[in-house]
């Protein structure tokens, strides 16, 4: 009997597509799913003429498998993942490994890796990018969890997984824990952030230089040659020069209301919690709830209705303004997304490195770039960067942005265009080069109503002082402030 190398438990898109991306590269694979009639239909189907074994039941699908077991789980994160790993535990034995390369938040992985281990099981969690696509053909891969396991998956993950330019693959292993969801939940928050200034850049194009869908399919074309390179910008471009079957534009005919599916929230309570400012992918994430609102906005704009302005600025320097806004805001939220990260393998002892999570990014996944590959040599500089506004390439980038940057900022608000990451982006900039910030008087106020204290300039950092502001207060302080 032939035995299989790995087995895979779910037969939506992207579990089939990872069998036969194993399959192509030798690979023998097992497949499950609950429901057994796609099982029938994928070995009869998509499978057929591959060594795909498909079965019927769990003990079937673990007994099929080499030991120490390899078992890929493609199901939806949260509870069934944890359905899933108790209907697999009476068959499993000491030293196999499970796999979660679903979406899972990344404390589920934690608690997982804590709760498998204790029945001798090995447990990685697995972010897994691209797409049907990128499953298909080679995707971007995140595995952390139990590092024990990492010698036996790292041939096949790093066979199958997308490769750079140079050869690379874009798989590697992140941390301990959750590390691997944790570095896939901000690649989808910086996912979130990309798409939001793409569409804006968009929205001003459209609504304040009233340019056509194929204008500016042909604006990405161009923009897609330069350092805006990237997978996104070269599909918005095929997006915008779709058209439907009566000619017109297919995207002008899509309800204006986004959907999402939980990410880029996370990434955003991940930074509350933190204490770190991220505020475009924050923006990116509200700006789809806002425009769930679809009805409220309907009758909204009929209350409010805009002044409109002609477009009177120079067509070729506009579009180029709205280009660098694009490209600065693309920094800033790779910068944020990079001191969240930074914070979190401080926090959870991940040791994460991150030149390898921008080499992982360079190929297969959603926001494949090349722009990913000057964060991948700006930490081979400075392994220990802090910050990558402190790297001259991309210090460089925003000040040669910056004038543009800001007068397409200000184009938008003058025609009444919602720039909410670009305003972010460049707020937080502003903010973040600041050397003197308004919360001495924030400070000051929470002392005033709540004696809740505050540093002085002319003492030491950590000595906390209270102020009896009104003479009415007394001395006493409510303990000092948390940064």
């Amino acid at each position: 009997m032939v035995m299989a190398d790995i087995g895979l438990v779910g037969l939506a898109v992207m579990g089939q597509n990872l069998i036969l991306n194993m399959n192509d590269h030798g690979f023998t694979v097992a497949c499950f799913n609950r429901t057994t009639s796609k099982v029938d239909d994928f070995i009869n189907g998509a499978a057929k003429g591959t060594k795909v074994i498909g079965c019927k039941t769990i003990k079937e699908f673990v007994g099929a498998l080499k030991k120490p077991r390899k078992i890929m789980m493609m199901v939806k994160a949260g509870e069934a993942v944890d359905d899933l790993i108790q209907e697999l535990m009476p068959f499993l034995d000491k030293g196999d490994i499970l796999i979660d390369g679903g979406n899972s938040h990344f404390v589920d992985t934690e608690r997982r890796c804590e709760e498998v281990k204790a029945k001798g099981l090995l447990f990685v969690g697995c972010g897994v990018s691209g797409g049907e696509e990128g499953a298909r053909n080679g995707p971007s891969m995140m595995p952390g969890g139990h590092i024990e396991a990492w010698e036996t998956l790292k041939p096949i993950i790093q066979t199958i997984a997308a490769k750079t330019p140079k050869g690379e693959p874009c798989a590697d292993w992140l941390g301990n824990g959750g590390a691997g969801h944790f570095v896939k939940m901000v690649h989808n928050g910086i996912e979130y952030g990309d798409i939001q200034i793409i569409c804006e850049a968009y929205d001003i194009m459209q609504r304040v230089m009233g340019l056509k869908e194929s204008e500016m399919a042909e604006i990405f074309r161009g923009w897609n040659k330069g350092e805006l390179d990237s997978f996104l910008i070269e599909i918005t471009a095929n997006v915008l020069a779709y058209n439907d079957v009566d000619g017109r534009p297919l995207v002008s005919k899509i309800l204006d209301v986004a959907g999402a599916k939980g990410t880029g929230k996370w990434t955003t309570e991940s930074a509350l919690e933190e204490g770190m400012p991220l505020s475009l992918i924050g923006e990116a994430v509200f700006a789809r709830s806002l425009s769930a609102l679809k009805e409220e906005r309907v009758q909204l704009s009929k209350l409010f209705k805009r002044h409109e302005r002609l477009f009177t600025q120079d067509k070729e320097e506009t579009i180029d303004n709205i280009r660098k806004a694009l490209y600065a805001s693309k920094i800033m939220s790779y910068t944020q997304g990079y001191m969240l990260m930074r914070a979190a393998s401080n926090h959870y002892k991940w040791d994460l490195n991150y030149g390898n999570i921008a080499l992982i990014w360079q190929n297969g996944c959603i926001i494949r770039s090349v722009f990913l590959s000057k964060i991948k040599e700006a930490f081979d500089r400075n392994p220990n960067l802090q910050n990558l506004l402190y790297d001259d390439f991309f210090k460089n980038g925003v000040i040669r942005a910056l004038e543009g940057w800001r007068k397409a900022v200000i184009l938008a608000v003058e025609h009444g265009v919602p720039t909410p990451c670009f305003s972010a982006a460049i707020s937080w900039f502003d903010g973040a080069s600041s050397e003197r910030l308004p919360a001495n008087l924030l400070q000051a106020l929470r002392d005033y109503f709540g004696a809740h204290t505050y540093e002085r300039v002319d003492k030491p950092r950590g000595v906390y002082s209270h102020t009896n502001w009104t003479g009415l207060g007394g001395n006493a302080a409510s303990g000092s402030y948390n940064a």
